[in-house]
């Protein structure tokens, strides 16, 4: 039976055991459901050599071929990966638009007794659910914003909020970087696509009578870009101003940033195209204290020289409708946790 779904949220609640996807690892990297495991019944060899069949052979041949690899691949599957499922499970199987291979692989699944249904339109149906949420409609939540200058602690102080029973979009951990030049984190970004399901997802699971709180960024968090309507949403939402002392926020980054900064090559790497903004004179004077393994001063001058000037400017290219301050001795453990306290207090007062 093919299933076919009007919204995202409608999606996400499929009811079904398990999620397959039948694309191959390429297709399913890229972007995928969230929750689906990927049982390929063409890897990506297998799939570049069916499609330059079809276009350099003959359509009936690469459909013959490719049907002995999809069934090949689909009883290696059942044989190993699905062995262990009883005559109750109840997946749900999609392929990039429902066709041949979700078709072929759920039909063998329905043969053994398993009640496995395939997604209609496939992959391309649910990114049509993703796209429409964040490029067709306003957003409904009401967002407010949690800022503050560079060494605020804001993503930790975001976290606590959601520990706190806090609503949260941590757009920089659905982002894989922690939003500036040097932000870099392992494993590397997402593709654009999956950030985008990230997000989408993100928000589908959400109440949006409840407010929810996201850390101001820029339109883009590394090279990942905000949707239109979430963009458009946190442009007008209210703010939550934390405001900490720059020997605080100074400390605070030596530590959190320890991997960067003991990375001479790559700091270098990074910094070094600021000499058209901040000044040859400037940098050298960076590459000074990278060169003395100078930690504090280092960031100290970065904070002064580059990040704090660089924030102020782009805040003030918009206008801030509502704004509180939450003001900060320190970063400590404690401290971070009486700001999540406070911040969740001023969310219910917005």
């Amino acid at each position: 039976m093919a299933l076919t779904f009007q919204t995202l949220s409608e999606f996400l609640s499929h009811g079904h055991d398990t999620v397959i996807d039948v694309r191959s690892p390429a297709e399913y990297a890229e972007d995928h459901v969230p929750g689906a495991i990927n049982l390929p019944v063409l890897d990506n060899e297998e799939r570049a050599e069916v499609g330059t069949i079809y276009v350099q052979e003959s359509p009936f041949r690469a459909r013959k071929i490719g049907a002995a690899m999809v069934f090949r691949n689909a009883a290696t599957h059942i044989e190993q990966r699905l062995s262990h499922h009883d005559g109750s499970w109840k997946p749900l199987v999609y392929c990039w638009r429902g066709g041949q291979r979700s078709g072929s692989f759920t039909w063998m699944l329905s043969q053994i007794g398993w009640r496995a249904e395939v997604v209609q339109g496939g992959y391309q149906s649910y990114r049509r659910l993703v796209h429409a949420a964040l490029y067709e409609a306003e957003l409904s939540h009401r967002l407010i914003l949690l800022d503050g200058l560079t060494g605020t602690a804001k993503t930790e102080i975001l976290q606590q909020v959601a520990a706190m029973g806090g609503q949260v979009l941590d757009l920089e951990g659905l982002a894989g970087h922690r939003g500036s030049l040097l932000g870099e984190m392992p494993g590397g970004q997402p593709s654009q696509k999956r950030f985008e399901s990230y997000i989408a997802c993100a928000l589908a699971r959400m109440d949006p009578a409840r407010p929810a709180l996201v850390e101001a960024e820029a339109s883009k968090i590394g090279a990942r870009i905000l949707p239109p309507s979430l963009w458009e949403a946190m442009k007008a939402a209210p703010r939550i101003d934390l405001e900490v002392p720059f020997a605080a926020r100074c400390a605070y980054l030596v530590e959190a940033y320890d991997d960067i900064l003991s990375d001479a090559d790559h700091l270098r790497e990074k910094l070094g195209p600021l000499r058209e903004h901040r000044s040859g004179a400037v940098v050298e004077d960076w590459f000074k204290l990278i060169a003395a393994g100078d930690k504090p001063a280092l960031v100290a001058r970065l904070m002064a020289d580059h990040y704090d000037p660089a924030y102020r400017k782009a805040r003030s290219r918009y206008a801030v409708s509502t704004q509180r301050q939450i003001a900060l001795p320190g970063l400590s453990t404690s401290d971070r946790m009486q700001a999540a306290a406070r911040v969740l207090e001023v969310m219910a007062a917005l």
